[in-house]
């Protein structure tokens, strides 16, 4: 099975990227804590697509791909935006956010918590972030 939808970056797609992954994890034998986990990771990452890459501009698009072969999905998201360099990334004390307050800062490291893989790559001008998830 593959499916894909492209939308523009703005923040009130955020929703119909979550209906979507709803609807195309329909037919795959979910736990609803495992779907609402995988919803919670793309939505993060869409999120940041939209907010940080792109800059909530809605002349830009994202197009998310949701491949699975029975025992894995693989959710694939491209844009043209600001990349994302992992290498610059430094995770989080979450529980210092919590105890001081701090909002925002911790969605890549529930991201990389939730799925089991999570890779970044850069193809010419276009961004790949790449999510695994082993389900079988």
């Amino acid at each position: 099975m593959t499916n894909k939808i492209r939308v523009s970056c703005d923040r009130k797609n955020l929703k119909t990227i979550r209906a979507f992954v709803t609807d195309t994890l329909s037919p795959v034998h979910l736990s609803e804590i495992t779907l609402n986990q995988i919803i919670l990771a793309v939505d993060e990452i869409c999120a940041n697509l939209i907010i940080h890459s792109n800059r909530e501009d809605s002349q830009k698009h994202l197009c998310l791909t949701i491949k699975y072969d029975g025992k894995e999905i693989v959710f694939e998201l491209e844009d043209n935006g600001i990349p994302f360099v992992q290498a610059n990334y430094l995770e989080p004390n979450i529980p210092d956010n919590i105890r001081t307050g701090k909002k925002g800062g911790v969605g890549v490291a529930l991201v990389n918590r939730i799925m089991d893989k999570v890779e970044y790559s850069v193809q010419g001008a276009t961004n790949i972030c790449r999510l695994r998830k082993v389900v079988a």
